[in-house]
């Protein structure tokens, strides 16, 4: 049983899983729209249902930040997300300064839409950028151009929106060093308040698993890595996360709460939860059901829950710092017993292991990660692994 004396930080996250086409390298949950379309009233119905069988997990608790992910959230029409958004302030505690962030797509975005996102609550937009350059966006199977990229965000500072993030991808198919500081340069031109900078990767089960495309070499891909965080500094963005960074500490309230390993309640087709039971001793996770019509006829009903999982005290510790040493600053050493119900002596032999190699630059009231940690990540999570 785990010594735990109070619930982290809550988030909620929401899952709507189509797009209009299904990129080449996405793994998450998402499907392609159905040329007969898909039904947004009984998916709302099922969201709304789901949570209200969820409600006594997360009972008194007060909800910080709020994410609408997907898929492609910005094919739902604005007054679909009022329903939702009404129902769950109608039952839930929420923040007076509440995060509530939409994943859009330009390639579905107007004005209008914007404007009526905003005016349902939402303050924070997340745009799908990947990339300026067109023949990149070709490759990666986007369904936009960079015309439109840019369109997209000049509508959404006119719709009202101050707080937007910028999606963008680095190592693409033939890309250099070159190419994706002008990918930056365009990005910063823009005036974001925050850009999310990741490399591509290959994840199984995808198009580009099973035809994988030529990407840059692990030098190439360092270079430019190393230059583009060079180039956001300059321009007064900071890194505080390993593919985050943020101009005027305009920081991802949400994602926060997910690398300090705080709780989020998960609802939608395929949408994950942790939730920490502080009476049982307890930290649970929870899946749903991943097909959408198989969530939305099972939704309400208690059995959209596939997976169900409480942590066990060898498996916390790598759960904490895969999440804590993602951050640059790294976290205080007592949030890892405020947030696991572990002491910290669990860990200590780990901990002089890592600071042996360099990897964590550790003082008595911190854990973080050195820049050799945060370069070499797997290798420094791997000290943690039971």
């Amino acid at each position: 049983m785990l010594i735990l004396h109070q619930t982290p930080p809550l988030s909620l996250y929401i899952h709507l899983p189509w797009c209009i086409k299904k990129c080449p390298y996405c793994d998450f949950n998402s499907h392609e729209v159905p040329i007969s379309g898909f039904d947004e009233k009984s998916y709302i119905d099922a969201l709304i249902n789901d949570l209200e069988v969820e409600l006594y997990r997360v009972r008194g608790r007060t909800i910080n930040s709020i994410f609408i992910g997907g898929g492609t959230p910005s094919l739902f029409l604005p007054e679909s997300l009022d329903r939702l958004l009404s129902s769950i302030r109608a039952r839930l505690n929420l923040n007076l300064n509440i995060e509530i962030t939409l994943e859009a797509n330009p390639g579905a975005v107007d004005a209008e839409k914007f404007l009526e996102y905003r005016a349902v609550g939402i303050n924070r937009l997340s745009l799908g950028i990947q990339s300026f350059d067109n023949k990149s966006l070709a490759l990666l199977g986007r369904i936009h151009n960079s015309n439109e990229a840019r369109k997209a965000i000049e509508l959404s500072k006119q719709s009202g929106f101050e707080n937007i993030n910028l999606d963008l991808m680095f190592g693409l198919p033939n890309q250099t060093v070159d190419n994706a500081l002008a990918d930056l340069k365009q990005a910063v031109d823009q005036l974001p308040t925050h850009i999310s900078w990741y490399q591509l990767t290959i994840e199984p089960n995808t198009v580009f698993s099973s035809n994988p495309p030529r990407l840059p070499n692990d030098d190439l891909v360092w270079s430019i890595q190393e230059q583009g965080q060079i180039f956001l500094q300059d321009n007064n963005f900071r890194q505080y996360e390993i593919s985050a960074y943020a101009r005027d500490n305009r920081v991802s309230i949400h994602n926060i709460n997910y690398w300090q390993f705080g709780d989020y309640l998960g609802i939608g087709a395929g949408a994950h939860s942790k939730i920490t039971n502080v009476a049982h001793g307890q930290i649970e996770r929870f899946t749903r059901h991943k097909i959408p019509k198989r969530y939305i006829e099972l939704a309400g009903y208690g059995d959209v829950i596939t997976e169900k999982k409480v942590l066990t005290s060898d498996e916390i510790p790598l759960e904490f710092m895969m999440n804590a040493l993602r951050l640059t600053d790294g976290v205080p050493i007592s949030l890892f017993s405020e947030r696991t119900g572990l002491p910290v002596k669990n860990i200590e032999k780990e901990l002089r292991l890592a600071k042996k190699r360099r990897l964590l630059n550790c003082q008595k009231t911190e854990l973080k990660p050195s820049l050799e940690g945060q370069r070499y990540l797997n290798e420094l999570l791997q000290i943690f692994m039971k």
